[in-house]
């Protein structure tokens, strides 16, 4: 089979590959009939997320048709359409029982070098990096898929992928960081970050109940996009002289109620800090550049709540976490829990309530992935969303 393999830092090669085959009686295989590059697969391009080894498949963001089930996979059946969470869950231990599924205990056979890293383990995750279990991505024509008794979702009949696909990640992703904001009537959220995530999250609040959503960035395209599509307010950071100020004045002085850093690691350069950050992250003295996430504490009202959807690596440097006692703000993050939102979420698409297929700007075939990843990580032609098609 094809898959979109990494090779090295800025460097992804379309090679042919084995196809996978049940090695578990609880595994499933997935022709893939459409798949995304996500913003959390340029961390891995740009070379920032360790243990990545040559010939590793890309990609978290798929979905497609089931060809074969493992023995005690009785949900499923060959026919079957499905999308596939982009974490791996066993559905047994303590967190899965929590229906915290990203904090799964079994999944990631990488236990010893990510509790090294973070103190604990966490789930394994399709395609990324052999710390979170060097399992196989789905950036590929056919996917292994562990635990398919617990993670993929049967699509109803009559909904096109491009409706579906981003209950993958990226729509559960926006919806639980703006959960994660305890939004009350009146509320007034800011999201950094125009990217697909934070357009999520923008229309997520909007969905539970924000008064008013504002979205930062200055990337013209995906500003418009949050205007038309998500009904946000919107400043551009680079015609903006201090971003915090501006969001006193649009709220009356008293700063947004929650704030969601929808950017992580890789935050664009924004002033002195920002150059600081670049600086540090380019010797690897940090490994994150946290532009975004100082401008949302320093902005959030207090007794306010400080939501983090966008991924962060390691160890960053000069946070004002005084400002964030002072104001006693609560900060929420992590990998989201989609199991947890598949089923609600599709029934607001199946509903004709919402339909996430707006994001997509780009629909390649899989044979073009590298220059998708270059016109997708540089913004160029407008590009927001990339969706990869195997067959074509």
């Amino acid at each position: 089979m094809r898959a979109v393999c990494w090779t090295g830092r800025h460097q992804v090669e379309v090679r042919d590959v084995p196809d996978p085959v049940i090695i578990d009686g609880r595994d499933a295989i997935v022709r893939v009939t459409s798949t995304a590059i996500c913003g959390s697969d340029l961390h891995m391009y740009d070379g920032y997320i360790p243990s990545m080894r040559a010939g590793d498949i890309l990609g978290h963001e798929f979905m497609g048709e089931v060809v074969e089930v493992g023995n005690e996979v009785k949900n499923l059946r060959p026919g079957d359409r499905v999308v596939v969470p982009f974490a791996i869950a066993c559905g047994d231990c303590a967190p899965c029982r929590r229906s915290e599924f990203s904090l799964c205990e079994n999944t990631n056979p990488s236990t010893r070098a990510l509790a090294g890293l973070n103190g604990f383990t966490s789930a394994g995750l399709f395609g990324y990096s052999h710390l979170y279990g060097g399992y196989a991505g789905g950036q590929a024509e056919y996917v292994r898929v562990p635990y398919a008794d617990v993670g993929p979702h049967v699509v109803p009949g009559g909904l096109r992928d491009e409706q579906v696909l981003f209950l993958t990640d990226i729509f559960p992703t926006g919806y639980m960081a703006a959960e994660n904001c305890a939004i009350k009537p009146g509320d007034v959220v800011a999201i950094w970050g125009a990217g697909p995530v934070g357009l999520f999250a923008a229309l997520s609040a909007s969905m539970l109940g924000a008064e008013r959503t504002i979205v930062i960035d200055r990337v013209p395209e995906r500003l418009c996009m949050a205007r038309e599509h998500c009904h946000a307010e919107t400043i551009n950071f680079d015609e903006t002289e201090d971003v915090v100020e501006a969001l006193k004045e649009m709220t009356g002085g008293r700063g947004p109620d929650a704030v969601i850093d929808a950017v992580g690691m890789e935050a664009h350069p924004s002033g002195l800090s920002g150059l600081y950050d670049k600086a540090k992250q380019t010797v690897r003295m940090q490994t994150d550049r946290p532009t975004a996430l100082r401008q949302a504490i320093q902005a959030c009202s207090p007794g306010g709540v400080v939501s983090i959807p966008g991924v962060y690596a390691g160890f960053i440097d000069s946070m004002p976490l005084g400002a964030a006692f002072a104001k006693g703000l609560t900060f929420r993050m992590g990998q989201t829990h989609v199991h947890r939102y598949v089923r609600p979420l599709m029934r607001e698409i199946e509903a004709g309530n919402v339909d996430p297929g707006f994001l997509v700007t780009h629909r390649l075939p899989l044979a073009s992935a590298p220059d998708a990843y270059r016109t997708f990580r540089d913004k160029q032609d407008g590009c927001i969303k990339v969706v990869l098609d195997p067959a074509a």
